[in-house]
């Protein structure tokens, strides 16, 4: 492709849900999961408090929904934490915004991927063997696809991304269904070796809040569509705008039908067979064609929400680049208008890390979720001084940045 033709690689809001949002979306097949295997440190009691968990993480991506629909109006072109942060509140917390987001992208490929794998094996548990195998297959794949553009995977992802959604929409629909007409949900048949802990923790403040921050991997992915403002048509702000509302209405209902369909069903977190899973062979009573399309589906959308990773990742790389705090070579297009060099680079440190923790996504959390709200902190703190600045401003004049 020729550099001209880089306006004819944008894309509408249908695609753009499928390549920006699917990180957010997918989450839902491990937030839930990692919520639980911190409470059931607490016995089955500890589940009763999935739900007001679940309804706070929503709670708070209301909150995060609405402060980034401003960010994308106010940064038309992209305004990402670590922009926001160089604009507002200097250099320093704009680099530590830039690594905390390069560092987030990493662990969304690895997460992803070895959450995807789970889903696999528990479907095939014939499979456990061949776990970080898979894994690195998976990441090889996706970075291929990208190096073709933008605008070729995400129309390749569409069709799976909404899949995705149908498929956990029935699921849920289903079950409370089932759950609220029929009253004949039933409970899981739970996998031979669950997580439950023979000694049982007392219920504390310090368990809640752990229990929380692991559910709020759920937010992850939220700023994905104000760093790639630039990929949508005309007019960028809106129609991004739009699909950032519409990912946060889907991730909210599904986040909060999952949880509660698992604590009704009671679901017991396994690292042989994931929460979706449970969830799917009890609501579908059985793993026939429609537990195998919610599984098959939910695979699909985690090597999509990788895809995020490497729509976001070189962009981000490049333009930390081109302000001289990464090496220049991060700036460089390919022959089809993408940064490779950024792609080759996300996908070698992702493949590391799903061998160092042998695609296990519990091990990886912790590691995700600090970058995650370092980044969210940064961005939101450089918008209020931003609105503080603006106060004072006199009419005509304009919000001077750093």
């Amino acid at each position: 492709l020729q550099t001209a033709d880089s306006a004819h690689q944008t894309i509408g809001k249908f695609i753009g849900l499928a390549v920006f949002s699917s990180d957010a979306m997918s989450s839902v097949a491990y937030a839930p999961q990692e919520m639980l295997i911190v409470l059931v440190a607490a016995g089955t009691a500890g589940f009763v408090y999935s739900i007001p968990l679940a309804v706070a993480i929503v709670i708070l991506l209301a909150i995060l929904t609405l402060s980034y629909e401003q960010t994308i109006h106010t940064y038309p072109n992209g305004g990402g934490a670590y922009i926001v942060s160089r604009d507002n509140l200097g250099e320093i917390p704009a680099l530590v915004a830039a690594a905390a987001l390069l560092t987030d992208y990493v662990l969304t490929v690895a997460v992803s991927i070895s959450s995807g794998v789970a889903q696999v094996i528990s479907a095939a548990p014939n499979l456990e063997s061949y776990r970080v195998a898979i894994a690195v297959a998976m990441v090889i794949l996706i970075t291929v696809v990208n190096m073709r553009g933008v605008k070729e995977s995400g129309s390749a992802f569409a069709i799976p991304s909404y899949f995705f959604v149908v498929m956990m929409v029935l699921t849920v629909g289903v079950g409370m269904f089932r759950y609220l007409v029929l009253g004949s949900l039933g409970q899981v048949v739970a996998p031979p070796q669950d997580l439950m802990h023979e000694v049982i923790q007392p219920i504390s403040i310090f368990l809640i809040l752990k229990a929380f921050s692991s559910g709020t991997t759920a937010l992850t992915g939220v700023e994905a569509i104000s760093n790639g403002i630039t990929a949508f048509k005309e007019p960028r702000s809106k129609n991004a705008g739009a699909t950032l509302i519409m990912m946060a209405c889907i991730l909210g209902t599904l986040m909060l039908g999952i949880t509660f369909l698992s604590h009704q069903t009671g679901v017991l977190p396994s690292e042989e067979e994931t929460v979706i899973s449970q969830l799917a062979r009890t609501v579908f009573n059985d793993r026939g064609f429609l537990y195998l399309a919610a599984i098959t589906s939910t695979t699909v959308i985690l090597m999509l929400a990788a895809n995020t990773a490497f729509a976001g990742f070189p962009w981000l790389a490049a333009l930390t680049a081109q302000d001289g705090y990464l090496p220049r070579q991060l700036t460089y297009r390919g022959s089809r208008l993408v940064y490779s060099r950024g792609i080759i680079a996300l996908a070698g440190v992702a493949i590391l890390l799903i061998m160092i923790f042998s695609a296990n996504v519990t091990r990886l959390i912790p590691l995700y979720a600090i970058g995650v709200f370092l980044s969210f902190t940064l961005s939101q703190a450089g918008m209020a001084y931003r609105w503080y600045k603006s106060g004072k401003v006199k009419p005509g004049e304009e919000v001077q940045e750093r």
